[in-house]
């Protein structure tokens, strides 16, 4: 676990990039979102997504910096709302109630 969060404090994006991001992260729902991001099917757990979702971000993040004409700044923030959005429910686990 320690290492997702030493990649996490390690990421260094454009301000904008991630203030948009932070924004878009307090509405942030994991079944809705997640889904999206990651595409349909099965939700993997939270430490696994954060892996996945550091991929999807390192890959975006190579092609914002490339000027890749296919580049998609909101694929970008999407990824980023989910990678925060999981990263925050590792930090804080939530509490099931039955």
């Amino acid at each position: 676990m320690q290492d997702i969060f030493a990649h996490l404090a390690a990421l260094r994006r454009p301000r904008l990039l991630v203030r948009t991001a932070r924004i878009g992260a307090r509405d942030y729902s994991r079944r809705r979102d997640l889904k999206r991001v990651l595409g349909y099917g099965t939700l993997p757990k939270p430490a696994a997504a954060v892996m996945r979702l550091l991929d999807l971000e390192r890959d975006h993040n190579r092609r914002r910096e490339a000027g890749d004409a296919g580049y998609s700044l909101t694929r970008h923030v999407d990824v980023l709302i989910a990678l925060m959005g999981e990263a925050d429910g590792l930090r804080r686990p939530r509490l099931n109630v039955a």
